[in-house]
């Protein structure tokens, strides 16, 4: 018996008329703000080997991942990330490429996520890359066009502004497991005050411990700064805390006081990021719909170091808020219904072409009667019938 062949597997859905409307409009909303900033589409295969993603800074766990064997038994992947595929197609086909090299892509990852999360296996991502290019003047492009890009679908967000150094520095001072280290990430990330305590309590008292212990709190405007500038006082640390703060400024001048908050610990789980980080949340949503950062150390993994910085968006949680704010995204009717009479098929479609032409959402008849065809017209909402004989005759349901 036929046990699977009506649903779907855990973690996908079928997109329906609606969805798919507006799925479409963000992704041409999205594709149109990263081409007119410079940046040329790319798509990656759905399926990658492994060995593409098995690098200590990918970050992505082999648990995640779907995985199969081609014909020759080498192992393979469903894509689950694209900023790895792309840094893989940078240093092999457009190795040759003027550097900066800017891309954007629009397509699906799939991770295979424990069950009750209510997360997505497949999940529509868009997003871009800037490779090549380092300092103040990529960084705050690639953060301008993220923020200009959230803005032209979800105006009320709250964009989160950090750096994975903070806790990469502070935590490899410290003579822990790897677990445990991604333990107090976990816990940092979440802002779990009581877990992150009782995690580090038992390493003694330490300026590193301490830091640690203060990073979530370590959230907001311009204040932050002024906080966090007693606990980083070395020079690596009081460095990256100057950049950020520099950067926190010059987006000021964009009039974004209320949308961009400070976030040291913004610790997302990619190891790849070595540098800023952010991410973009809005009051709908639970999870992040943006998330990014730099990461100049990945594209050593394929032979072909380079300074790199993007980010990606969730073009499906953007979607679900869009559905959920009771606008009209419903499918309009046609607008006219052409129905030919027995031995007119090929005057009436090239009737209906005079309409489709001029941009007029036009349907074809499959009825054998006209009587058939108006009922249908009157069910659908269609408001005029084309009746094409040896004569035209419309008829207005209106």
């Amino acid at each position: 018996m036929k046990k699977y062949n009506k649903i779907t597997p855990e973690g996908t859905k079928d997109l329906l008329f609606e969805e798919c409307l507006v799925h479409r409009h963000i992704e041409k909303t999205l594709s149109s703000v990263f081409s007119l900033h410079g940046f040329n589409e790319v798509i990656t295969p759905g399926i990658e080997y492994y060995d593409v993603f098995n690098s200590d800074c990918s970050g992505i766990s082999q648990e995640v991942m779907y995985k199969m064997t081609d014909n020759h038994g080498r192992l393979m992947v469903m894509r689950p990330d694209s900023t790895m595929p792309i840094a893989r197609l940078t240093a092999t086909r457009l190795h040759g490429l003027p550097k900066p090299i800017r891309l954007y892509y629009t397509q699906p990852i799939y991770r295979n996520n424990p069950s009750l999360t209510g997360r997505s296996d497949e999940t529509i991502q868009t997003g871009i890359e800037l490779l090549g290019a380092q300092g103040i003047k990529a960084d705050l492009e690639v953060l301008v066009t993220a923020i200009e890009a959230i803005s032209k679908c979800v105006p009320n967000f709250r964009f989160e502004l950090g750096h994975a150094g903070f806790f990469r520095v502070l935590s490899q001072q410290l003579s822990i497991s790897d677990s445990l280290r991604e333990d107090i990430r976990c816990a940092i990330e979440s802002k779990n005050y009581t877990l992150l305590n009782s995690l580090l309590d038992t390493l003694g008292d330490s300026k590193e411990v301490t830091a640690l212990k203060t990073l979530p709190k370590l959230f907001g405007g311009e204040e932050v700064f002024n906080k966090a500038a007693k606990y980083f006082t070395d020079e690596k640390t009081s460095d990256m805390l100057e950049y950020l703060h520099k950067l926190y400024k010059s987006l000021m001048q964009l009039g974004l006081e209320d949308k961009i908050i400070v976030d040291l610990g913004l610790v997302q789980r990619n190891d790849y990021y070595t540098n800023i980080v952010f991410s973009a949340y809005a009051e709908e949503c639970g999870d992040a719909i943006l998330l990014g950062g730099r990461y100049d150390n990945l594209l050593e993994s394929f032979d072909s170091p380079m300074p790199a910085i993007g980010f990606a968006i969730n073009v499906d949680a953007i979607v679900k808020i869009l559905l959920s704010q009771n606008r009209d995204y419903s499918v309009k009717p046609a607008d006219i219904l052409v129905h030919g009479e027995t031995g007119f098929e090929i005057k009436a479609l090239n009737y209906s072409s005079n309409f489709i032409n001029q941009g007029i959402k036009c349907e074809m008849s499959v009825f054998e009667t006209k009587e058939q065809a108006v009922d249908y017209a009157k069910i659908r909402g269609i408001k005029q019938i084309a009746v094409v004989g040896n004569n035209i005759k419309k008829i207005n349901l209106e």
